[in-house]
Formats: C-alpha cells, sequence, structure tokens
C-alpha cells in the first residue's frame, strides 16, 4: 500500500495568500492527507481549513511545525519575504517542501537554506508549472530528434504590464529563466545586462523596497543577455506598460532549421516553425503547433489546468521522495540557478559589464549602488 504523506499548509491571507491555489491542488491528492493549516489571519484560516479538510490550524506556522509530525509542508504564499524563514523552518522539523515561486529574495537567502535542506537530505519541489509540462518534454524531444537544428539562441519577455522592468524580471522572468534553461540545456554562465528608470540608467536613488517582499528594487525597464554553458546565448527583456494582447510572454527557441514557442504555464501547446530563415513572411512556410504527443496531433492529456500543474509537481516532488536518487524537475537547485540569472541583471548594471555565474556577491547588487 503507497504511503499517505501527512501535510501542513502555510498560507497569509493579505500577504501572498496560497499562491495560485497551492492549498487545494496538494489537498486534492490521494497520496496526501492535509491535517493542519497555519495563517495568522483568522478569517483566512478558517477558510484554508474548511478548503482543505485540515483537522488543525494554527496562527503561528512554527507552532504547527512543532505540534504536528508533517511529512510534507506547502509554502504557498507568493510574497518572497518570508520564504527563506519559512524554509528553514521546515527543513529543522525534518520536512520536504512544495512550494510557490519566487525561491527566496537574494542568493544569501538561496545559498542558507540549500545548506539546511542538504544536510537533512530533504527534497524542494518549486511551482514553476511548466517544468513539469509533458508539453515541454515532447519539444525537448524534437530539439533532440534535430527538428530545429542545433539550437543557437534562446529569448524571452515578461509580461511587461505595470510591473514591467525589475518586477516582471522576479514575478514572470522566473518563469521564462526556468524554461530558457531547459531548451538551452545548460547553465547560464554570464551575463550583460543594463537597468534603466523612466529612460536613464538605474542610480541608487532609483531603489525602492519592491511590492509583494520582493526587497530592494529599481527599473522599468531592463534587458538581459546571457551565455550558457552549452553555446547557447539567451536574452530576456522587459518594459513597462508595453505589453500587447495576445502577450509576448514566452519564450522562443531559435535553431539553425526553424524556431520554436513555448508560453508559460501547464500544457500550453507550442509551436514549431521548420524554416531556416525564421521569416515565414518570405518562405511562405507554417507554424505547426505541438501537443504532448508531437507535431500537429491532437493533444491526448485532458487534465491541463494550472491546478493539474500543482498536482504533477507535487507528484514528481513525491516520486523523488521516494527515489532518493532524483531531484524535482525543478529543484532547489534550479531555483538558485534561476535567482542567479535575475540577479545577475543588477549585478552586470552595476559592474556596468558582463559578470560570470555563479556571482561572486550573493547580495543584492542593488544595495552596492554607489
Amino acid at each position: 500500500m503507497s504511503k499517505i504523506y501527512r501535510v501542513g499548509v502555510i498560507g497569509d491571507t493579505g500577504r501572498g495568500n496560497y499562491g495560485h491555489g497551492v492549498d487545494t491542488a496538494i489537498a486534492s491528492m490521494p497520496q496526501t492527507n492535509v491535517v493542519a493549516v497555519a495563517d495568522p489571519n483568522e478569517q483566512g484560516r478558517d477558510e484554508a481549513q474548511k478548503r482543505t479538510g485540515a483537522a488543525q490550524a494554527y496562527a503561528n506556522y512554527r507552532d504547527m511545525l512543532q505540534k504536528e509530525q508533517l511529512d510534507i509542508v506547502a509554502i504557498c504564499p507568493r510574497w518572497i519575504d518570508q520564504h527563506h524563514d519559512m524554509i528553514l523552518a521546515c527543513a529543522h522539523a525534518g520536512c520536504h517542501i512544495y512550494m510557490e515561486k519566487p525561491f527566496c529574495r537574494n542568493l544569501v537567502e538561496s545559498d542558507e537554506v540549500i545548506r539546511e535542506l542538504e544536510m537533512r537530505h530533504l527534497k524542494l519541489g518549486i511551482a514553476h508549472i511548466s517544468q513539469y509540462s509533458p508539453v515541454l518534454a515532447a519539444m525537448l524531444k524534437l530539439i533532440e530528434n534535430d527538428e530545429i537544428g542545433e539550437v543557437l539562441e534562446v529569448r524571452g519577455r515578461g509580461k511587461e504590464d505595470r510591473r514591467g522592468g525589475g518586477e516582471d524580471l522576479w514575478v514572470l522572468g522566473s518563469h521564462v529563466f526556468g524554461l530558457m534553461r531547459s531548451f538551452a540545456d545548460g547553465n547560464a554562465v554570464s551575463c550583460t545586462a543594463i537597468a534603466k528608470q523612466e529612460g536613464h540608467l538605474v542610480t541608487k536613488a532609483d531603489v525602492k523596497e519592491g511590492a509583494e517582499g520582493i526587497g530592494p528594487l529599481a527599473a522599468d525597464h531592463v534587458e538581459a543577455r546571457y551565455e550558457f554553458d552549452s553555446g547557447v546565448t539567451g536574452h530576456f527583456a522587459s518594459r513597462k506598460d508595453m505589453g500587447g494582447n495576445p502577450s509576448r510572454f514566452a519564450v522562443q527557441v531559435f535553431g539553425s532549421k526553424g524556431v520554436m514557442e513555448l508560453a508559460s504555464g501547464y500544457m500550453v501547446p507550442g509551436h514549431i516553425l521548420k524554416d531556416s530563415s525564421w521569416s515565414p513572411g518570405r518562405t511562405g512556410k507554417q507554424w505547426q503547433p505541438v501537443t504532448s504527443a508531437g507535431i500537429d496531433q491532437p493533444e491526448p492529456i485532458t487534465k491541463r489546468s494550472y491546478h493539474d500543474g500543482h498536482v504533477a509537481a507535487i507528484e514528481d516532488l513525491i516520486a523523488c521522495i521516494e527515489n532518493d536518487d532524483r531531484q524535482p524537475k525543478c529543484s532547489q537547485y534550479d531555483a538558485l540557478a534561476i535567482t542567479e540569472m535575475i540577479a545577475a541583471v543588477f549585478e552586470s548594471h552595476r559592474q556596468g559589464g558582463p559578470v560570470g555565474l555563479p556571482l561572486d556577491l550573493r547580495e543584492n547588487p542593488l544595495t552596492k549602488l554607489s
């Protein structure tokens, strides 16, 4: 008989809430039993207890971790100013973790939580749900089969709404960087970037406390170029209030024989253009849809919602807990690499040129502007 995992849920109503339905996803699974929730907001706590069917509810997550014998904790708030402390507390309690993104506010925090997880042989999965999509797996297989030739570069943009620039880099760019790393088949090893605020290069005077607990933040326009250890070049950009409808929030993969595109999300169809010129207007070539079954095939998978993406990610985490030889498809190490790519934008801007990754500076580079 399969093990039923005792789960605790951490939320914070009004300060990141329960993310994009992390609590209800983990409560819906046959492998899990949500035994307790924690939320400092009384109304939010009561509602979460009803949604999840938890027997116990706590105002303080540390009390929950101390009193309940938990196997897995879901860290649900989107706001990241508490993520470091929450992860540490879960690690000290011996719990595996599924958590909402982004990971931590800076590399100091990221390094510390990874050390604590490693010391206790604990697994962490993060909710970059695109990483768990069978469509992504199918597209990576097409690249392996030489459908677009050698991958030359990957390009991505954020949503470019009112958050465009630095906030977009953090909140949506983290999804883009996860996909870029997958398609580049490697880690970023250098970054060259600039950050602007209302048309001028960001200075110390532009740095303010960011929304959603991000910490010191600046820029309404960022441009970044990355080199990956696989030889692929990456580009990311975001500019405030420049988002279109439909959105450009996606990653494009340019190969020697053609182009692929995949938007962020779970079970979102991809597209492929088998055209070495990358210009269907010149050649008359057509974009073709890609599903989990391949090019121009109907999608056989019926569970395609954001909720289903969480479920797939949590199933992956549980499989990794039961198999010590594997890390989750989006683990703490992937989350660290994504955070490095975000921080590198501001460190390159601060230094005025390319920087190597991993970064030597582990603090938020914006706090070091002179």
